[in-house]
């Protein structure tokens, strides 16, 4: 028996964590007490990787699907062998621009996965990069390439001295914090109170978080009329910071005539803030001595998602605290990421436009929302194959039922997993993955969002069981057998192209000696090289805040400065005007929420997580009397674009008007057994499946905000749990 210390590599905070291995098994998990930053804590989620790990559904060979839609074990020879004859085949009748590929959520916590899948899409020439961040994130990256040139560059909210806290669309007592590392933000919430100060949250449910704190109710969707009132008082009122915003930003002047429209008893009806609190909220955030706006995945998936992270941001400026101790900071990390970055080519917005709908890349990737029509619509540049890792599209993407359809129509579809999944049951093979308890790792992605400057690395805790292989290795060998070099970086990819094949290990060894904080290979003795931090299995602590005062040097536009009025918000705060009003026949606005134990939809497979849950449709008593529903019945939720069953659950937590529905389930997986046999529907059905219905700016799925109607279901014969779980839209079963 031994002892192997690691971090959780399943949400953004990075918990450390201690594994009990026995005879090469993973016997136990526990919280890490010597972790400088989680200081002993882990939620349920790293504690359960073990059911994860030793899952005896977990694909641990290749898999390659029969005729008859079942699966048979092959070798990694035969099955990457045909994978690249395929591959190689569609790219001399069809192009590299034919294959696409399409990551999830936990790719990004591995840090040789974004890299190699980068450098095997640029080598195909491919602009078919897909990821989950249109469901989550891109409209963040998307908003910081207007402001600051630059979409990797994100404020971070400084909780650790800030005095006056606004939350939108974040739950981090449940969630962790998102875009934020910060492991015990619980903690850090209550002392912003302990010393006098508040923390608000702005969200349309009374979640975990509201209730520990001050709650302010806000309609779906309605940020950017909060944001823009916000903006409108501290101009007329006399309280916006002027002397910072003329040394940090320019556009000052035009976006105070923009917000001119935007009085508080104009925006009411649309934020659900009355005006006299949306008057308060100003006048609170800037006579604060440190204040800061901080919104996340709730504010990212409405209809003007890119607008709202942009107000976010402008408030922070307008009211000085951009840039500042308290305030809105900007992480740095001990890799030269800037130069990374730019090396990379992966830092880009708008550099390239999607054929379907002619969306923006945000660093390099299109949305999700239109991988049904990119796979359907003939022409030149249509995708014909595609390999998806990390994640279950079939369930994440908006109108997931045309995506379903859609994959049936590929030449070759990949899915390298953990599980046959959704996704992986159509897929021609399926690959074994890693968990990221076998694998060495390094926090790349996340070293700019730690509030508490760190730095860590871990060694692979257990061997990969059966045959699974890294994401990097599978893409790695790939290209070989493709004959094509892979990399992120030129160098790299000429040494492929050589035949040699420089490790991650080494590249980050590299850039870590190179950085900031690097020992410059011997020439600055103490400094960061991969070997200290080996010996430092627990993490290093590199500084106690993240500096101020240096965002003007990493402002990539000409002038260096901040933009606050770009042409494009001009043109989204029009639009935002002109949008035409519900239809009156769905008078309900659906959103999501996030659940204590539960992550997207690949853990619904551990037996501690799904102990004693169901999904459950929360609406407020009033909306449910209206609507005749009781408490646990079944109910119908119709959209214009589908309709799912599910019981309710009736709570005076959601406010008026507003149907709550958890995302993530509706399993109906090859292979994950638990998942499958605790139903749920996929709520994503909800959603549109056009692309004309995606945000403009970044193709944010429209996933919060959606106008529905509920009633009773009408139990008619056969009818009575169609669509409970397959998520599949519902016709003809009765009246709502």
């Amino acid at each position: 028996m031994g002892e192997a210390v690691t971090y959780c590599r399943i949400c953004e905070p990075l918990c450390g964590l201690t594994a009990t291995v026995e005879d090469g098994v993973v016997a136990a998990i526990r919280a890490d007490r010597a972790h400088p930053l989680s200081r002993g804590f882990a939620c349920p989620k790293g504690i359960a990787m073990t059911e994860v790990q030793n899952d005896p559904d977990r694909v641990v060979r290749p898999l390659r699907r029969r005729a008859d839609g079942t699966f048979e074990p092959v070798t990694w020879d035969d099955a990457l062998g045909d994978i690249a004859w395929r591959l190689n085949a569609l790219r001399r009748e069809h192009g590299g621009d034919s294959i696409g590929w399409y990551f999830g959520n936990p790719a990004t916590f591995s840090y040789t996965h974004p890299l190699w899948l980068n450098g095997f899409m640029r080598a195909l020439g491919s602009p078919h990069l897909y990821s989950a961040g249109s469901q989550d994130t891109n409209s963040r990256f998307a908003a910081s390439a207007l402001l600051y040139g630059s979409p990797h560059l994100v404020p971070l909210p400084d909780i650790e001295r800030t005095d006056f806290l606004l939350m939108l669309g974040a739950n981090p007592l449940v969630s962790h914090g998102s875009l934020v590392s910060a492991p015990r933000i619980r903690e850090s919430l209550k002392g912003i109170v302990e010393r006098g100060g508040r923390v608000v949250v702005g969200d349309p449910r009374r979640t975990e978080t509201a209730r520990a704190f001050e709650h302010l109710p806000i309609a779906p969707d309605g940020d950017a009329w909060l944001l823009l009132s916000l903006l409108n008082v501290l101009f007329h009122d006399g309280l916006a910071d002027i002397d910072s915003c003329v040394r940090q930003a320019r556009g000052l002047a035009t976006l105070r005539g923009l917000v001119r429209d935007f009085p508080p008893e104009r925006t009411a009806p649309h934020s659900g803030v009355a005006p006299d609190a949306a008057r308060g909220l100003a006048h609170d955030l800037a006579s604060a001595p440190h204040a800061v706006v901080y919104g996340r995945t709730g504010t990212c998936l409405g209809t003007h998602a890119t607008l709202v992270a942009f107000l976010i941001d402008a408030v922070n400026a307008v009211t000085g605290n951009l840039d500042r101790p308290g305030g809105a900071v900007f992480g740095e990390s001990p890799l030269p990421v800037d130069e990374i970055v730019k090396l990379s080519g992966l830092g880009t917005y708008g550099r390239t436009h999607s054929r379907i709908g002619g969306f923006p890349d945000v660093l390099g990737t299109f949305p999700a929302g239109i991988m049904a029509d990119e796979i359907t619509t003939p022409g030149p540049g249509r995708m014909r194959a595609l390999i998806v890792s990390a994640g279950n599209p079939v369930l994440s993407v908006p109108g997931a039922t045309a995506l379903d359809a859609a994959l049936d129509e590929l030449d070759l579809l990949v899915c390298i997993d953990l599980y046959v999944g959704e996704t992986g049951r159509k897929a021609d093979y399926v690959l074994p993955a890693t968990t990221f308890l076998e694998r060495e790792d390094f926090p790349l992605p996340f070293l700019q969002n730690h509030l508490t400057p760190y730095v860590t690395w871990t060694e692979a805790v257990v061997p990969p069981r059966g045959e699974a292989r890294q994401e990097w290795e599978v893409i790695d060998e790939l290209a070989t057998r493709m004959g094509i070099g892979v990399g992120a970086f030129g160098p790299q990819r000429l040494a492929h192209r050589l035949g040699l094949r420089p490790s991650p290990r080494l590249m980050v060894d590299a850039l870590l000696r190179s950085g900031p904080r690097g020992d410059r290979f011997g020439l600055r003795p103490g400094g960061l090289s991969l070997r200290k931090l080996r010996k430092n299995p627990h993490g290093i602590v590199l500084a106690d805040h993240q500096p101020t005062g240096r965002l003007r040097r990493r402002i990539t536009h000409p002038d260096r400065r901040v933009q606050l009025a770009p042409d494009e918000i001009a043109a989204e705060i029009r639009r935002l005007q002109e949008a035409p009003r519900a239809p009156a026949d769905l008078p309900l606005r659906l959103i999501g929420l996030r659940e204590p134990r539960s992550h997207n939809s690949w853990m619904h497979n551990a037996p501690s997580l799904m102990r004693a849950r169901r999904q459950t449709a929360r609406l407020n008593p009033r909306d449910a009397a209206r609507h005749g529903l009781e408490d646990g019945a079944l109910c119908e939720i119709t959209s214009a674009h589908g309709t799912i069953r599910l019981p309710v659950t009736i709570t005076d937590e959601i406010t008026p008007g507003v149907v709550a529905v958890p995302h993530g389930w509706g399993h109906e997986g090859g292979g994950w057994r638990v998942a499958n046999a605790n139903g749920g529907v996929n709520v994503n059905v909800l959603a549109s499946p056009e692309p004309d219905d995606l945000e403009r700016l970044a193709g944010m799925a429209r996933l919060n905000g959606i106008p529905v109607k509920v009633g009773p279901v009408m139990r008619e014969s056969n009818t009575e749990d169609i669509g409970s779980r397959s998520g599949r839209p519902v016709t003809d079963t009765g009246n709502c």
